[in-house]
């Protein structure tokens, strides 16, 4: 998780707490919650898609977890490669329907990234990690949105996926 997380601070500079738990919440736990519907889903893509535009330079799959199980696969260079948006979304849904994360795991990626802070690796200061994280607890460790700042400046555009179900068959 170390090297994960170097490896996003280092791409997003300007993460914020919220960011980072977004990216910690993700590793440990997938997908945010199941697919009930499918056409949903699809429109969501369909509408991500069409609206694009430029973005930063990612790479085609970003592994989240450590044991490399759980993805970010990026719009951008997934259709650049010529990929099949159907696959992703077909991906998505079966990891959000049948992947199960861990709590437990996601609290060791926060340790993972306070001790991180500590040591002044990275720019969000432990305090706001502490701050952050608190709050979520008190609410029940919810899903999240990406910050507004990141928004701007890194316009993400992906979806979470299990390696297995992307896989090629």
């Amino acid at each position: 998780m170390d090297k994960i997380l170097q490896d996003h601070l280092r791409r997003y500079p300007q993460m914020q707490a919220a960011d980072l738990y977004k990216l910690l919440y993700q590793a440990a736990l997938g997908s945010e919650h199941a697919v009930r519907d499918e056409q949903a889903a699809r429109d969501w893509l369909e509408r991500e898609l069409a609206g694009l535009g430029d973005g930063p330079d990612d790479p085609l799959m970003d592994p989240l977890s450590p044991d490399g199980q759980i993805l970010r696969v990026h719009l951008r260079p997934y259709l650049r490669a010529g990929k099949n948006p159907e696959r992703l979304l077909r991906a998505f849904i079966q990891t959000a329907n049948e992947w199960r994360g861990s709590l437990d795991k996601f609290k060791e990626y926060g340790a993972t990234a306070r001790r991180q802070a500590q040591v002044g690796s990275g720019s969000i200061r432990e305090e706001e990690i502490e701050a952050f994280f608190a709050k979520m607890e008190e609410q029940g460790l919810p899903a999240v949105h990406h910050s507004e700042v990141y928004k701007r400046l890194y316009r993400p555009a992906y979806q979470v996926v299990a390696r297995q179900f992307l896989e090629e068959k």
